[in-house]
């Protein structure tokens, strides 16, 4: 498993680290095309690059902010993989945002860039995509979340875990149109697991018409999502609370029969770790050693996030 190195410094009041592996089994030979990027507080990024760990300085970064995200890129021989790392470069590229309006419109240039250049290659008519969730962490105040794809967000408390995002897959598209109700979407897109997407960085949405891939992403706003989502917009600021773990993830956590039933064992998982690192961990190795029952085998990518209530006496920072 390739993991975030102990380097990072993501300031006074967080603790973020991450992990991937190309899948659960490692003879199965997959190609990794997940990604992942940490910027820290300082700006010293990681991400993967040919599925190994790559580490730069990015000049100019606003000192305090940080950036985490994951990536599950799609398309076939080494397409995905190559769509989620030129998002990575983007990202590094892209200044650091302290509005949701920033991130929006760095983002929709990033995608409509990158669509420009993966049509010019001979495969033009089979455009790539990657998911993307993104946290934006300003120093002192709440994260920016922007998300495409059917990557999540996950809020871990011991008690429960609730997810934050909202997969752009059909199901969703149907429930904004009404065919779907609640305990239908859910079942749909948390009891069970199926490999469709509505909506790619880089590929473009089937939300506007299902019939025709559309060009622009699709924002899934309030005003657009059905009542039981609508607090659960894909661009938005989320508070983190202290009492909480976050999870960044790729959809490999959750390839199983019935993910529900093991995406609910997270808490006591997560809960045995004292650390992100630890976290991260222990999440891999029970998905390794007790995977869940019809396991597909998939990429796996994830990141911790744990908000600090109180200072971290072994980071410098600032200090």
């Amino acid at each position: 498993m390739i993991r975030s190195p102990d380097s990072l410094r993501f300031g006074p009041r967080l603790d973020i680290a991450a992990g991937s592996v190309a899948g659960a089994d490692p003879f199965a030979g997959l190609e990794n095309q997940d990604n992942l990027l940490l910027i820290d507080s300082a700006g010293r990024a990681v991400f993967l690059r040919d599925e190994q760990l790559a580490q730069v300085q990015v000049d100019g970064w606003a000192r305090g902010h940080v950036r985490i995200a994951v990536l599950d890129g799609m398309g076939g021989h080494g397409r995905g993989r190559e769509a989620a790392e030129a998002v990575v470069a983007g990202l590094l590229e892209m200044p650091a945002c302290t509005t949701i309006a920033q991130l929006e419109d760095h983002l929709a240039r990033l995608h409509a860039r990158l669509q420009a250049e993966f049509a010019g290659g001979a495969d033009a008519e089979r455009r790539p995509g990657t998911t993307l969730t993104l946290l934006e962490l300003p120093p002192g105040e709440a994260a920016l979340l922007y998300h495409v794809g059917d990557s999540r967000l996950y809020e871990i408390t011991p008690e429960r875990i609730y997810p934050l995002t909202v997969d752009h897959v059909p199901a969703t598209a149907f429930a904004m149109t009404g065919v779907l109700g609640e305990q239908e979407w859910w079942q749909q897109v948390h009891g069970e697991h199926r490999s469709q997407i509505a909506q790619a960085f880089v590929l473009g949405n089937a939300f506007a018409d299902p019939a025709l891939l559309d060009d622009a992403l699709f924002a899934l706003t309030p005003a657009r999502l059905p009542r039981f989502l609508r607090h659960l917009p894909d661009r938005r600021a989320v508070a983190l609370r202290p009492d909480a773990v976050y999870l960044l993830a790729t959809d490999g956590f959750w390839a199983c029969a019935e993910p529900h039933l093991w995406v609910s064992r997270w808490p006591e998982i997560l809960g045995a770790g004292r650390s992100a690192a630890d976290m991260v961990q222990l999440l891999f190795d029970a998905i390794r050693t007790t995977p869940p029952p019809g396991l597909h085998i998939d990429n796996l990518t994830a990141i911790v996030l744990r908000p600090l209530a109180d200072p971290d006496p072994e980071d410098e920072t600032y200090a």
